[in-house]
């Protein structure tokens, strides 16, 4: 038994042993990659969690720590968008996965674009959830939680940024999240990821618009009105670019979506997802 349900199976993923969540049965919905986003001590299971068993119901559902984060091994050189795609796809190739829908939230959803952009073949249906991809000024949000500094005020002032109403006991979940964060080799490899000045990793990590309108997956978008991490004009921008799109907004909704509206979040991604 793992000591935390964060630590699932290991495989060995474009030569990185990686951690990774692998449940649920596939009766013809397929297969779901998850891609977490990038905030500090984050893993596949913490960002996923209400999600993951929701899904498991109707899909096969793939959640890994990409590289640099959760329990997966750190052991590149550079994190860059190049790495992770590369990572992405290993994981799809040590599963013996041909095609998968993905869904990426935040940094994980110019993941999501990049696997549909350079592997199409991989991708069926694409979900983005508040997700970078596409230019714009970093914001002060953004800007803090890549500059996260542990401490647990420091935790729980990110916490508070990242939902649009009052967490419950955020002092207990501040806590647990600070302790993920600062676990050996944690911190390290988040501080090696997004140096100031961090405007240059949003830039990286944005594609060419005419990459974006030439996909043609069915694509779902998400975004909280509130959102202070990742602005709601990048998914607006991305409903113009993509052809087959369609775009959810939530009121009183910050960055974390799929949290602070889990039960419709999953229901719609699901009815999505099954087409």
């Amino acid at each position: 038994m793992s000591a935390t349900p964060e630590i699932g199976t290991s495989v060995v993923a474009a030569g990185i042993v990686t951690n990774l969540n692998d449940t649920g049965v596939d009766p013809g919905g397929g297969t779901v990659l998850l891609i977490h986003g990038s905030g500090p001590g984050v893993s596949a299971w913490a960002n996923w969690r209400l999600t993951i068993p929701f899904l498991a119901e109707r899909f096969r559902v793939i959640a890994p720590d990409m590289v640099g984060f959760g329990y997966t091994e750190r052991s590149v050189p550079t994190y860059d968008l190049a790495t992770w795609t590369r990572h992405a796809v290993g994981v799809l190739d040590a599963l013996e996965i041909d095609h998968a829908h993905v869904v990426g939230n935040s940094f994980g959803g110019s993941l999501a674009l990049s696997l549909a952009i350079h592997h199409p073949g991989r991708v069926r249906r694409l979900g983005l959830m508040g997700a970078v991809g596409v230019p714009f000024d970093i914001t002060p949000g953004l800007d803090a939680v890549w500059g996260y500094q542990p401490s647990v005020e420091a935790m729980a002032q990110l916490l508070q940024l990242f939902t649009a109403t009052p967490i419950d006991n955020v002092d207990d979940l501040a806590e647990l999240r600070y302790r993920a964060s600062v676990q050996p080799g944690f911190q390290e490899s988040f501080e090696a990821m997004f140096p100031a000045p961090r405007q240059r990793w949003v830039d990286a990590m944005a594609h060419r618009q005419e990459d974006i309108a030439a996909l043609r997956n069915p694509t779902i978008i998400f975004h909280g009105r509130e959102d202070q991490i990742i602005p709601l004009s990048n998914s607006l921008r991305l409903f113009e670019l993509i052809p087959n799109a369609q775009l959810h907004v939530f009121g009183q909704c910050g960055h974390w979506t799929q949290i602070e509206q889990a039960d419709d979040f999953n229901r719609i991604l699901t009815d999505f997802l099954l087409g």
